[in-house]
């Protein structure tokens, strides 16, 4: 039995998954598909847009064997932290053949080139790296710039992949294989359709995850908190607090319908059966959360939590005055240094808890305590036994039976079940439904 590894966010599921899926059986003759996904926060720093188990279930449903959980401190890193934690994991359950992920390009030998000169840092790149970030240049861009000066002329263009965002985690993958020398033999197919930043729906029907979730956002019109009016100028006397913007002519029943095609029958039933009781959740809906948490801080204290620099703290709390909202103090923060995404990612960082401290203790302890699993299909029963007794990590299917989990992997545990219970909770405020916490949570079995 030859098994295939995906890491994925399923943000929500799509047919580009879909086809990722088919696509990575076919090219690695693979027999059964074991899924890594974030939580119920994603690599952007930003919530996902519907709940874990929601995602893991159009999953399974759509061909997946088995769905694990990334823990929230991993899933919520930079694309080297995210694909260090996903690849550890497949690699802990000493199961997986194979490690298939979509890219832009579609050229494993490039990627490969470029995760060798990441990863190995000759002296002349990291010269410069520094230079770059001496000139005001964000980490991304820095980075880019040093690779098309390093790289012959003929690889000019293995600089220019950096572009993409799967291309970069797909270097981040190949570079997390290599550093924990794992005989996981990894695949790239092409990536089809929609690029990942599209925001309208594909005539091919291979939308993108932002152009579903823009089409996601005008059926909660009534309840939105996400997109708001962000263009302003804090200095100027005329200032005031952010607007809601309104939506017009477009009805829930036309969303669906347009969204018919653009995602498997299966995952259109559950948008359908759990829109406005489940999702859609967006960031604005932790605004107060966040704000409670910033109150109680000073710089010193913020600089205790991931991703956050002396600079941004003093910024964070020099300008907590103009805070609104979660989505228009990020913009507020943002600098030529500093990517949005960056930012998003310390608030949420702040909010949930997680520290620079902590998150090295797990790395250097192995990245993982155990592998929590949201769900499998039935018919792949088999495969979890197989998991179960030859991987290093314990088997997490209730969190009631932790015996085997070290101390420092109970603490992480319990992070990433505060993460979910404080998700939930936002679910409930927002669509009046019962709470239920983390530990009442059923095993999907499809």
């Amino acid at each position: 039995m030859k098994i295939v590894g995906l890491i994925t966010e399923y943000n929500p599921f799509h047919n580009g998954h879909l086809y990722h899926i088919a696509e990575a059986k076919r090219v690695t003759g693979a027999d059964c598909v074991v899924v890594v996904m974030s939580g119920d926060y994603v690599q952007r720093g930003l919530p996902a847009i519907m709940p874990k188990r929601l995602r893991a279930d159009a999953a399974l449903k759509c061909g997946a064997s088995a769905v694990f959980e990334l823990p929230v401190c991993y899933s919520t890193g930079s694309a080297e932290l995210f694909a260090q934690g996903a690849v550890s994991l497949l690699d802990s359950l000493n199961v997986v053949d194979y490690l298939c992920f979509g890219s832009e390009c579609g050229d494993l030998e490039t990627l490969s080139r470029v995760a060798d000169v990441l990863n190995q840092e000759p002296d002349e790149y990291r010269a410069l790296l520094r230079s770059n970030l001496k000139k005001g240049c964000s980490f991304p861009a820095a980075r880019q710039a040093a690779l098309s000066d390093y790289l012959p002329k003929s690889l000019h263009s293995s600089s220019a992949i950096l572009n993409d965002p799967n291309n970069i985690l797909g270097i981040e993958y190949l570079k997390a294989l290599k550093k924990i020398h794992s005989s996981i033999q990894p695949f790239t197919i092409k990536r089809h359709g929609s690029h990942y930043h599209d925001t309208t729906l594909s005539s091919e029907h291979l939308s993108s995850a932002s152009a579903i979730r823009s089409l996601l956002a005008f059926s909660s019109s009534s309840i939105q908190t996400d997109l708001v009016e962000t263009d302003y100028d804090i200095d100027s006397p005329s200032y005031r607090p952010p607007i809601h913007s309104s939506f017009e002519g477009t009805s829930v029943r036309s969303i669906f319908g347009e969204l018919e095609g653009q995602v498997p029958a299966s995952c259109l039933d559950l948008l359908k059966d759990h829109h406005k009781v489940s999702y859609p959740i967006y960031q604005n809906d932790f605004s107060l959360i966040l704000k409670y948490k910033l109150l109680n801080k000073h710089p010193d204290s913020l600089i205790r939590y991931a991703d956050i620099s002396q600079e941004l703290a003093n910024r964070i709390c020099s300008q907590l005055n103009y805070y609104f909202n979660y989505s228009q103090f990020s913009e507020l923060l943002k600098t030529k240094e500093l990517t949005q995404t960056r930012i998003n990612r310390a608030l949420l960082h702040i909010m949930l808890g997680i520290k620079t401290e902590h998150v090295s203790e797990y790395t250097n302890a192995g990245y993982h305590f155990y592998a929590k699993l949201l769900g499998f299909r039935k018919d792949q029963e088999h495969l979890i036994s197989r998991i179960s007794k030859e991987s290093t990590l314990p088997l997490l299917t209730q969190l009631s039976r932790t015996n085997d989990i070290s101390t420092l992997g109970r603490r992480m545990l319990r992070n990433d079940i505060l993460a979910s219970n404080l998700y939930t909770s936002v679910i409930t405020d927002k669509y009046k439904t019962a709470f239920q916490n983390e530990f009442k949570q059923p095993l999907i079995k499809i």
